[in-house]
């Protein structure tokens, strides 16, 4: 039995990075101008993801991730990597800036394992800890966004391209154990034309790869501000398209209203229900969480929700996010009791397992 299978019913996660301290920043930004070598950082960023998975397991979170914590924003980790594209200047002022990002031709065809190294940090992060793993990485949509000059290579034809290097990590992440990938795609909901297009893409990335597929979209997070606001009807129906297992939204901040695209259209998968806003730093209290809870489970059964944060802690100070986790634990935790308990009375309607994978 894998772990994922083992989670409890309303398992608890996180979407994926976790706060970034001041110490680190000035860190990282040391490194990007220049000031520290690349051994010297992996040592922070080892000490770093250590500590912030030791934050989650305290918080009492069941299924834990790497807090983002060796990327220098949700782009140009994964970027500068990818064979073809060229970063003319790889220094920056502060850490997480953008680069400047160039395609001169066509993405090369991945031909044997992917050199974004990938699977080196799920393995680093799979050794840290017992618990189960989520690993998240940018999708081929959002990535393609940073490419400016594309060399008369079409939109298309780039993100495409760059689905097919991330299956290849995909294979290497599955190999080396990852159970729970999640595909991120924040620019989405800026381009709502472009949802085919993206669907499309996400079918590749997750092409032969046997694990645990979620997708999340939000509507930005780049200093704890939203770059967009909407609703998530621009998804659908493209998203029943997607073969993935779990969709991540944000709820919390936005309301509910959202939910009943889920049941409208019969998303028929997981949902990762963001339960805690991260675009604030006022703490949810136990019973707002479980409030939350509730209002979904009219919308989707509990065995078909994940509940999570609804974007990644990443602006949030540390003691807010723990404060933030500590209460989303707790307000999980009183609606599962109520859920067993009330299979316990009904031996006729037994409390089934967590499906992570969400597919009923």
């Amino acid at each position: 039995m894998g772990a994922l299978e083992r989670a409890p019913l309303l398992p608890t996660t996180v979407v994926g990075s976790y706060p970034v301290p001041e110490w680190l920043e000035r860190l990282k930004t040391e490194y990007f101008r220049g000031r520290m070598s690349y051994g010297q950082l992996q040592d922070v960023h080892d000490m770093a993801i250590k500590a912030a998975l030791r934050d989650q397991e305290l918080a009492g979170i069941d299924i834990v991730s790497d807090g983002e914590l060796r990327r220098d924003n949700d782009i140009d980790y994964t970027l500068a990597r990818m064979p073809g594209i060229v970063i003319p200047e790889t220094t920056k002022d502060f850490y997480f800036d953008y680069y400047e990002a160039r395609l001169p031709g066509p993405l090369p065809t991945p031909t044997g394992p992917s050199p974004l190294g990938l699977a080196d940090d799920f393995a680093f992060t799979a050794n840290q800890t017992g618990a189960p793993i989520k690993f998240s990485f940018t999708g081929p949509f959002s990535l393609s966004g940073r490419i400016h000059d594309r060399d008369g290579v079409s939109q298309r034809d780039l993100v495409l391209a760059m689905a097919g290097v991330l299956n290849a990590e995909a294979r290497d992440l599955a190999a080396r154990g990852a159970e729970l990938l999640q595909i991120d795609e924040p620019f989405l909901a800026g381009h709502v034309d472009q949802v085919g297009l993206a669907i499309d893409a996400i079918n590749v990335v997750v092409a032969g790869v046997d694990v645990t597929w979620a997708l999340h979209v939000c509507y930005g997070n780049r200093y704890a501000r939203p770059s967009w606001e909407g609703h998530y009807d621009f998804l659908f129906p493209e998203v029943l398209r997607a073969e993935v297992d779990q969709l991540v939204l944000e709820f919390a901040r936005k309301g509910d209203d959202d939910l009943g695209l889920i049941k409208r259209y019969g998303w028929p998968g997981g949902l990762g229900l963001g339960v805690v806003d991260v675009k604030s730093s006022a703490v949810e209290s136990p019973d707002l969480v479980a409030t939350r809870i509730r209002r979904a489970l009219e919308y989707v059964p509990a065995h078909r929700l994940m509940i999570n944060p609804d974007c990644g802690l990443r602006n949030l100070s540390g003691p807010v996010a723990r404060a933030k986790l500590a209460a989303m634990v707790a307000g999980t935790a009183r609606v599962r009791a109520q859920l067993t308990n009330q299979s316990t009375v009904d031996s006729h309607q037994p409390v089934e397992t967590a499906d992570v994978g969400g597919i009923a």
